[in-house]
């Protein structure tokens, strides 16, 4: 459903705080940190790992996926740890071409598996490096047109079976809950810059419109006030979750 009235139309040029280069290191550091608690609470990343990204890993053999703009590394902390749990070995490269980012998710105790990069996802494509999956949260809200556009030729070359985009879903009840519960994470860019990430995010029919000419790709709201932009190539014969 549409937004009416507040929130009807995205605002593109909407300028997150943390983003600007000039932005407080304290405060973008605490809003690293925090990243982790308000990722489990409202991005839906458990239910995403075992709805499409699970499926298409194989227990015989070393998995691989792609997170691209990793940013603090929450995200793909959760799912090497979700992956060894359910006893896949799974290779994870967590890029983002931020220094800021990098430097603070590379300063948290390594995790097997994981490894982080500063680079852009064009860059992998040049390498001719191919990964079963590829992810990303909250990052298409970010892209300019081409830059949204150049991401997914990007998934395409790189993604193997699957790619996975996860983004907030623009919604003003989304925009109230978020308002309210994130009054206790103070000293961070976390409120401030989520409420202005939801004003440059898309409705899912915004999403449809946008990737319209590109047949791969589906858009699936199964968790609340987030869109997820899927490719789905289907699991390869012999791989998968028996």
């Amino acid at each position: 459903m549409r937004p009416r009235g507040f929130l009807a139309e995205r605002d593109p040029h909407a300028i997150e705080e943390m983003d600007r280069p000039d932005c407080d290191p304290g405060r973008l550091d605490r809003t690293y940190a925090q990243f982790g608690l308000v990722n489990a609470v409202v991005s839906g990343w458990r239910r995403t790992y075992t709805s499409l990204l699970r499926p298409a890993f194989s227990r015989d053999r070393t998995n691989t996926l792609l997170d691209i703009g990793a940013g603090g590394g929450d995200v793909p902390r959760a799912l090497a740890r979700w992956a060894r749990r359910d006893g896949f070995r799974l290779e994870i490269t967590a890029i983002d071409p931020d220094e800021r980012a990098h430097s603070f998710a590379t300063s948290r105790p390594p995790l097997a598996g994981l490894s982080f990069r500063r680079a852009l996802s064009s860059e992998l494509v040049a390498e001719g490096a191919v990964f079963d999956a590829v992810v990303s949260n909250h990052v298409l809200h970010h892209l300019d047109p081409d830059a949204f556009a150049g991401l997914l030729d990007d998934s395409e070359r790189l993604a193997r079976t699957v790619a996975v985009h996860s983004d907030i879903a623009r919604h003003p009840l989304g925009y109230a809950l978020f308002s309210v519960g994130t009054l206790p994470l103070p000293g961070s860019y976390i409120r401030q810059d989520g409420l202005t990430s939801i004003r440059r995010s898309y409705t899912p029919d915004e999403l449809r419109a946008a990737t319209t000419g590109r047949g791969p790709w589906t858009v699936r709201t199964a968790v609340p006030f987030i869109n997820l932009l899927v490719l789905d190539r289907g699991v390869p014969a012999g791989d998968g979750d028996a």
